[in-house]
């Protein structure tokens, strides 16, 4: 009987397709929304998390601790002061710290993020689960005026070895003056690593203060152009400042010592922030603005739970014939109510699967422009417990909500049913 009950629903589902068709497109909408928050939220998460590892420490000039991270590891925003080359001598030389690579950002290529460091941060930068920094082709820079770029630097540019590159001084949207006199050459191009590293061209210490002679004023000097190549590689090339230093510790259980007894030096105080604790604490921060999405998704699931009663409590009157003609050959109460509960299912399953699929198709078309915008893409997104459970979810308040319009239909008499249509 109730796989009768089923086909009965099945067609006559297919029969009102116009409304059902609506109806189910409101609640896979509204699934959508659900799906495409929680994943978005979780996918960022652990594509922030996955940005950096086995780095113990950052440590720049003092500032707040989330906006030392988001600049030195994410590129975002710009630093309020910059850290003495002397002060990162200091740190590096601790007896506790086992490397420090120092980072400088602030220049650009066609809107891609210049950073210049040196052999360390390609040593021991990690990703993910320790995952290291590999080339695609090429190799690490050995020349003042040689560069790295990210994967996605390279395809979106179209760029190989050996293709000069026209640096820029400053963020290239707020200034477009360029350093056209001093051309970098190409000499690696590192794997896609899903963070934004992709999006960075890397270069050498040296090579940016070479870049920057004659540039001090912080616009071209009239007399840079007069200053030659060969005369540049005679010159002291150390940096005056950096951005910021990644700091590995040779033992991890000093940690905490490590950033407190850096951050109470009072002659040139730094900043120094262990990235997992920060990243914890920027959640924290935006904690009550997810809080507030899922709100509105699980409402917007209401609403479609509501299309749901609405469609179903509408039709009642135009099937008041069709109800009392199914209890004229035999139907009882209990037929009824079923049918119109298996209805309801139906419309919550069908519209919850679509809402996973519309989910799907929806992250394929986000990932290549968060990939090609911010450097990371939407991890863990396939479909998993998450959509089963809202699937199920769903359809089980569907099949509740067809109570409703099933005990409604179950009081219409047969001779009620079909005096309206005699």
């Amino acid at each position: 009987m109730e796989t009768s009950i089923l086909s009965l629903a099945a067609a006559s589902l297919r029969n009102r397709l116009g409304s059902a068709t609506l109806t189910i497109l409101a609640v896979a909408l509204s699934v959508t929304l659900f799906l495409g928050v929680e994943k978005s939220r979780t996918a960022m998460r652990t594509s922030f998390d996955n940005t950096i590892s086995g780095t113990e420490l950052i440590v720049g000039a003092p500032t707040g601790a989330t906006n030392l991270l988001l600049h030195a590891v994410f590129h975002i925003g710009t630093p309020q002061a910059e850290l003495s080359w002397s002060r990162y001598q200091e740190i590096a030389a601790r007896p506790d710290i086992a490397w420090a690579a120092p980072v400088i950002l602030g220049d650009s290529h066609r809107g891609f993020d210049v950073l210049a460091t040196n052999q360390t941060y390609f040593d021991h930068y990690k990703f993910g689960r320790d995952r290291s920094l590999e080339l695609a082709s090429g190799e690490i820079m050995t020349d003042i005026f040689d560069a790295v770029v990210g994967a996605s630097v390279a395809a979106e540019l179209g760029y190989d070895i050996g293709t000069p590159l026209i640096l820029s001084h400053g963020i290239e949207s707020t200034g477009h003056a360029h350093h056209d006199d001093r051309p970098f050459r190409i000499v690696g191009i590192l794997k896609p690593t899903g963070t934004p590293v992709d999006r960075t061209v890397h270069i050498g210490l040296e090579g940016l203060t070479a870049m920057h002679v004659g540039w001090e004023t912080g616009s071209r000097h009239h007399l840079a152009d007069s200053i030659t190549t060969e005369m540049i590689r005679s010159f002291d090339l150390t940096p005056d400042s950096v951005s910021a230093v990644f700091i590995g510790l040779k033992d991890k259980t000093t940690i905490l010592q490590t950033r407190r007894a850096l951050n109470s030096q009072r002659e040139e105080p730094v900043t120094a922030i262990i990235p997992g604790q920060t990243l914890t604490q920027l959640w924290r921060l935006v904690g009550t603005f997810e809080r507030l999405l899922i709100g509105v998704s699980i409402f917007v699931i209401a609403v479609g739970m509501t299309s749901i009663l609405t469609s179903m409590l509408s039709s009642l009157n135009e099937r008041r014939r069709e109800m009392s003609v199914l209890r004229a050959v035999g139907a009882g109460p209990r037929h009824i109510l079923m049918l119109l509960v298996s209805e309801c299912g139906l419309l919550g399953l069908i519209g919850a699967s679509a809402g996973v699929c519309f989910t799907q198709i929806l992250i394929l078309v986000i990932n290549p422009v968060l990939v090609s915008t911010v450097g990371m893409e939407l991890a863990g997104t396939a479909p998993g417990l998450t959509d089963f459970l809202t699937v199920v979810s769903v359809s089980v308040l569907a099949l509740i909500i067809g109570f409703w319009p099933a005990w409604t239909a179950t009081r219409n008499s047969i001779g009620d049913g079909l005096a309206i249509k005699l």
